[in-house]
């Protein structure tokens, strides 16, 4: 099992020697990989629905701190030597695709090719409003971006012509150290199944009941196979809290005593999942989640 966390780019106490010492010690702790989220603004009104709550409702307040992910990664990659970066993840509808491409190289070639570029389509209409951003045909712009991806990270001249994004001959260099790329796709419906069954290495899900997430991943296989690749080479990543007081919903978290969390790495190893990303509840602001990852991994992973 590879162990992921998420990185302090957001909240209430975010500055640099914060960022760089969880860091440092989460790499030195063996975790396998750091995440940041991606947020721009905070809109005044929200009516959108955030997909992983029961009521819709999404937490974190407009006041809060929250750093742009890729700088962030950027800015750890610099500061560690063998932890992987991740986005978990990345809202390709946000963005302009060929200089999000260029940000993205450019991470890869700087971290000596740590990137794990998880993407998603987003929820919150109004924030890709304020950002001028179409979000009509949000889920075919992505696949369509990737595709391009493909394209600026592969072809020595690449050129691209679909539907929404037009591309002349061009040249784009450095290309990502990893060929391919590892991408892996984030999303609870079929067209996110479709999507990372035909552009992916791997299946992305976030704090959904582990029957959800089998029979989804079940789905990517299915459709992996049905693309004409080989569905035991995607893997299956999940993102839960750590939760040591048992504060969070069960059935989303690994907490509790020391057995009861090795219980529930089990479960999840034997329902497939070979890459949890850690996201630490606990009291003590930064310092305390910090502690519960370094307890987890020293006396559970």
């Amino acid at each position: 099992m590879d162990w992921g966390v998420h990185l302090p780019h957001l909240g209430r106490q975010v500055d640099p020697e914060t960022l760089i010492h969880f860091a440092k010690t989460a790499e030195q702790l063996g975790c396998h990989s750091g995440w940041v989220s991606d947020h721009v603004c905070w809109p005044s009104e929200i009516k959108s629905k955030y997909p992983y709550t029961d009521d819709g409702s999404f937490a974190p307040q407009p006041d809060m701190g929250w750093l742009d992910p890729l700088g962030t990664l950027l800015f750890v990659a610099g500061a560690t030597e063998t932890l992987r970066l991740g986005t978990t993840v990345l809202i390709l509808p946000y963005r302009q695709p060929v200089a999000t491409a260029k940000q993205l190289a450019t991470l890869d070639v700087l971290s000596k090719g740590r990137l794990i570029l998880g993407v998603g389509i987003g929820w919150m209409a109004e924030e890709a409003a304020i950002l001028g951003m179409p979000w009509d045909n949000r889920g075919a712009r992505t696949n369509e971006q990737l595709a391009l991806f493909n394209t600026l990270f592969s072809d020595s001249e690449p050129e691209f012509n679909g539907e929404y994004y037009h591309l002349p001959k061009v040249g784009f260099e450095p290309k990502p150290i990893q060929n391919p790329l590892p991408i892996w796709v984030g999303g609870s419906s079929t067209a996110a199944f479709r999507r990372a069954a035909q552009f992916s290495t791997g299946f992305h899900a976030a704090f959904q009941p582990l029957g959800v997430v089998t029979e989804q991943f079940n789905q990517v296989q299915d459709l992996t196979g049905e693309a004409g690749r080989n569905p035991g080479e995607m893997t299956l990543s999940l993102r839960v809290y750590l939760d040591p007081a048992s504060a969070m919903e069960p059935d989303k978290s690994i907490g509790g005593s020391h057995q009861a969390m090795s219980d529930r790495v089990g479960e999840l190893t034997e329902a497939g999942v070979s890459h949890v990303l850690l996201d630490p509840v606990a009291r003590g602001g930064v310092q305390g989640r910090l502690d519960a990852i370094a307890d987890f991994m020293e006396n559970v992973a």
